[in-house]
């Protein structure tokens, strides 16, 4: 499989040899840039950090977010309603760089970063400090020239799998791409869920016989039951829409203790397997 250049030595990477090399998960946080407000979105980058979480995933907020559920939609849209921008994300994350290393993955659409300019946004995201790019309806493939210049700028493409790729599009739709793949649990938009499918496990294995990146599952996750159950099988574990619940339900306070939660049942799998 074809990797970008930045992979190899990319704060993503060590991150995920890092847990592994302990026989670890890694925790992968989504956060909303600016929800619940600019101030509070840096606390919980910074206690996100704290609580275990080994790469960040960085919501840029857009207008028409369709890949979403309910919950990331209100989170977006209370962000722009409060004047959250691109350029509003980056001084978030320059502001993070300024007490934390843990990597950082900048998660939005097309249409914001074409609006910026793709080669000023990746120029200026790494600036700001970040390590990685998700796209989310951007299919491999789709724009070679776009997908080039997240990593020669220096960041790691994140690529999007699903339990409706077929098996013989995987290597190529996870082709190009660098620091791991983002394998989507189920199909739909996310939200949190009251179960995990049973054959995670088995839809995991099978990718990795075409993939080399590790494989965080998302999509879903809400609990450090389900949490413990993909870190059985995948390399990563993402949560988002279950923890910006917590933050509507007791702010940073409440989002940190989840995620350690979360961490805790992770840690435990590892040490009994």
């Amino acid at each position: 499989m074809s990797e970008s250049s930045s992979s190899s030595s990319s704060r993503i990477t060590r991150a995920f040899e890092g847990r592994a090399a302990a026989g670890q998960v890694a925790l992968v946080p989504y956060l909303c840039a600016g929800y619940p407000d600019r101030d509070r979105s840096l606390a919980l980058l910074r206690a996100a950090a704290d609580a275990g979480g080994d790469v960040l995933e960085l919501g840029i907020p857009f207008s028409d977010p369709l890949a979403d559920g309910p919950t990331i939609q209100r989170a977006t849209f209370e962000a722009l309603r409060q004047g959250m921008t691109v350029t509003g994300a980056l001084e978030l994350l320059r502001e993070f760089r300024e007490t934390h290393d843990t990597p950082v993955v900048l998660f939005t659409y097309l249409n914001p970063v074409h609006h910026y300019g793709m080669e000023r946004f990746v120029r200026d995201a790494v600036a700001a400090g970040a390590d990685g790019l998700l796209l989310t309806d951007l299919p491999a493939g789709a724009d070679a020239e776009l997908e080039g210049a997240a990593g020669k700028g220096g960041l790691d493409l994140i690529r999007l799998l699903a339990p409706t790729t077929r098996p013989e599009r995987v290597a190529e739709a996870g082709g190009g791409g660098g620091g791991f793949v983002y394998y989507i649990s189920r199909t739909g938009v996310t939200g949190a869920q009251t179960e995990v499918r049973a054959e995670i496990a088995r839809e995991v294995e099978a990718l990795r016989e075409a993939l080399s990146l590790p494989i965080a599952v998302g999509f879903g996750i809400s609990t450090p039951e389900q949490a413990a159950l993909v870190a059985g099988a995948a390399d990563g574990v993402v949560v988002g829409s279950a923890l910006l619940e917590a933050v509507d339900r007791g702010g940073v306070e409440e989002a940190g203790a989840f995620l350690r939660s979360l961490r805790e049942a992770m840690d435990a799998v590892s040490a009994t397997s």
